[in-house]
């Protein structure tokens, strides 16, 4: 039933910790799922420096996800939008041919706190790549399936699962869904998409015969129903769909195309793509040198 598990590997991006936990070279991708962060946890004291923010940065290809389970998160971008994303919501971000974006920690720097989220990166379909960039913010139970029976509270936060379809405007078949699960609650994850897997961001639960602790990922082979029991109060992300096929990675960048990326490389260090909005001040140059050796295409 587990076909893999994956450790998130921590690293310091200079303000605090960020646990990658995809792409990894033995799983490029789980459906559309292309990239996965878990941010932080990390305390924050009131008036830490603006070195800590995320300057604003270029995306092609993909839409990006970010979900809170606590602090703020400001943020802007190159089509105008500005919005702060508070726990329990969702940012959902659409590259397409091109945006760039900022994310800063406003909230936390006037007043201080924890922060503690995911971030996730979906590639779009290759007849969706080149798509107008676009944002929106969704929260509430109108846009966010939630449910809640004995020692389990979940929330659909993107795509279809359970019976139930969110708000956010995904482009291809693909479920994430946010669990709470109190000691000893069993809930089981359907054979509905044939990639899943399943990220513990706090806890531990049994799936399989096996313990996963936190900063774990599964990866499930397809076909069959998959039942946790929580060891301990767990917190686990739900995650999946349909394989939309390989992908480059280079940088922030996610094509179907080498050439694309080179392009858009290309592009931003020729300032040619439009910045957000009182952002201008600053921003990430492309890093110098040769590239790393590109992932493998999955």
């Amino acid at each position: 039933m587990i076909d893999l598990v994956i450790e998130a590997r921590r690293h310091d991006i200079g303000n605090f910790e960020v646990g990658r936990v995809l792409p990894f070279h033995a799983r490029r991708m789980v459906g559309p799922f292309t990239f996965l962060d878990h941010m932080g946890p990390a305390e924050f004291a009131p008036g830490f420096p603006k070195s800590a923010d995320v300057r604003p940065h270029p995306h092609i290809g993909l839409s990006t996800l970010s979900y809170l389970f606590q602090g703020e998160i400001t943020h802007r971008d190159s089509v105008g939008s500005l919005a702060v994303i508070k726990p329990g919501e969702v940012n959902w971000m659409t590259a397409g041919s091109g945006i760039t974006h900022s994310e800063r920690f406003e909230t936390l720097r006037r007043q201080g706190g924890r922060m503690d989220g995911m971030q996730a990166w979906i590639a779009l379909p290759k007849e969706y790549e080149e798509t107008a960039p676009s944002f929106s913010h969704h929260e509430g139970s109108a846009e966010l399936p939630s449910y809640e029976s004995g020692g389990l509270k979940a929330r659909l936060i993107a795509g279809e699962a359970f019976g139930a379809k969110a708000s956010v405007p995904v482009f291809s078949p693909l479920f994430y869904v946010h669990w709470e699960l109190e000691p000893g609650t069993t809930a089981a994850l359907p054979a509905e998409y044939s990639e899943r897997a399943a990220y513990v961001a706090d806890g531990r639960v049994e799936v399989d015969g096996r313990e996963l602790s936190a900063l774990q990922m599964a990866v499930f082979a397809p076909g069959d129903t998959v039942v946790f029991k929580a060891l301990e109060r767990s917190t686990v992300m739900l995650m999946g769909g349909e394989p939309i096929g390989p992908r480059f990675i280079e940088w922030n960048f996610v094509s179907s195309s080498k050439d694309r990326i080179e392009q858009a490389k290309a592009d931003w260090k020729a300032g040619r793509m439009k910045l957000p909005d009182l952002d201008h001040d600053e921003f990430i140059p492309l890093p110098e040198g040769p590239p790393p050796p590109a992932p493998p295409m999955s």
